[in-house]
């Protein structure tokens, strides 16, 4: 049996993949994402999730490596991490009422042959119009910080959806319907 490899060091990653029965090892991965590549979202997603796998793929000869990367995206454009409190107030109040795509690319790669398959998954999120003092309280949390799109949507973010079109687990970072589709390929079965 290959080794399966993580390459993402995303805590909930970790944890959704823990809801399979494969044993996996996390690696993280030190490719440098860059998000102003003149690619629509869903090919995006596709080239970083590949990208994390393949700085991950050197250091293996005979393993299955899962690259994935997971963004928000408001009308077209990217929305990041906001790294200070008012930068998550803005953007709340930027998302505030909207309907968000939250888009992650899936990547897997078997190192002993190069076989690779890339996918997009996008599921859609429809965030409530938010009061000035959801919005503050939300901030003083701490949450929105570093989080793209400034929200959790499984931690207290999710008081602020109104409703999801598609797969949950994709919009927290990693579809494990799309993972078990892609794993099956490469004869690995995540059931056991």
């Amino acid at each position: 049996m290959k080794q399966i490899i993580l390459a993402s060091t995303s805590p909930r990653r970790r944890e959704i993949l823990e809801k399979t029965r494969i044993k996996f090892k996390v690696v993280a991965s030190d490719y440098e994402e860059d998000m102003n590549l003149k690619l629509n979202p869903k090919e995006l997603a596709k080239e970083l999730s590949c990208g994390k796998a393949r700085a991950v793929i050197k250091k293996y000869k005979n393993a299955i490596i899962i690259g994935a990367d997971t963004f928000v995206v408001l009308n077209n454009k990217l929305l990041g991490k906001p790294h200070t409190t008012e930068e998550a107030k803005k953007m709340l109040r930027k998302v505030s009422g909207k309907t968000l795509s939250i888009i992650s690319g899936l990547t897997v790669i078997d190192s002993s042959n190069g076989k690779k398959i890339s996918k997009a998954t996008e599921t859609k999120v429809y965030i409530k119009k938010l009061t000035t003092s959801e919005i503050d309280d939300y901030v003083a949390s701490k949450e929105p910080l570093d989080k793209a799109g400034a929200f959790a949507i499984q931690d207290l973010g999710s008081t602020f959806i109104k409703r999801i079109e598609g797969d949950y687990l994709n919009a927290i970072g990693l579809s494990l319907y799309e993972l078990a589709k892609v794993l099956n390929k490469f004869n690995v079965n995540i059931l056991g």
